[in-house]
């Protein structure tokens, strides 16, 4: 997996905390855009603190995600407040052995990795047999497996992207998103500490809410995440 923050809002903790500010001031934009560093910190940890986060919406980012699997992107395209492009498998043609993942639950099983890597064998064998046969790669496709690779481009503003984060990086998520949710938030946090200090896994400043699904663990998940 390769995750990369491709590019984002300029200077967002200025921007969302100008827009904060300006529901409350009679002052000019261009005043507000002029508030000191230590003031914009200020009131961003306030309306962090309170949930105020519309404001957050003013601020985007863009990555960069390659070598996830097709189970893993369609997980990740439910998150409906951001925009994607994919790697489409009707014009990128798979004739060449396309990239699996396999989870490693699989791979303390060789024999059943052996299998896998087998059917996956055949898969492609069928898939290849289909497109020499005039068959539409749009119509071949239907063969290829979720654990097929893909790559992508995603962008999010910063309210959603916690949201993501409160969601997929909680233990109880599909291994492989809360991987990639995790890269992110490491490189959410490298570009604007101030917005995603305390974005994490539900349970990272509040009671687990996962209720009876909890996976009992909080005060390991709360060290790994401030750790971050």
């Amino acid at each position: 997996m390769l995750v990369q923050l491709l590019t984002y809002t300029p200077n967002p903790e200025q921007i969302v905390a100008a827009a904060a500010r300006l529901c409350y001031s009679d002052s000019s934009i261009e005043q507000l855009l002029g508030q000191k560093p230590e003031q914009a910190a200020k009131l961003l940890a306030k309306i962090l603190q309170l949930g105020h986060f519309s404001v957050l919406e003013h601020a985007s980012f863009t990555f960069g995600i390659e070598g996830i699997s097709r189970a893993c992107s369609h997980q990740l395209v439910r998150h409906r407040i951001a925009s994607f492009s994919q790697q489409s498998q009707r014009y990128v043609s798979h004739e060449q052995q396309f990239a699996a993942i396999v989870p490693e639950s699989i791979r303390e099983h060789p024999a059943l990795l052996e299998r896998l890597e087998t059917h996956m064998q055949e898969t492609h064998g069928l898939y290849r047999d289909l497109m020499a046969a005039g068959v539409p790669a749009e119509d071949a496709r239907f063969v290829l497996p979720n654990a097929a690779s893909t790559k992508l481009v995603m962008t999010m503003n910063a309210r959603e992207l916690h949201h993501f984060f409160g969601l997929r990086c909680c233990r109880r998520a599909q291994w492989e998103i809360q991987a990639l949710a995790k890269e992110m938030l490491q490189l959410a946090r490298q570009a604007s500490s101030l917005l995603f200090a305390g974005a994490g896994p539900g349970c990272l400043q509040r009671p687990c809410p996962e209720g009876a699904m909890t996976c009992g663990e909080i005060k390991a998940v709360r060290e790994e995440y401030w750790q971050l």
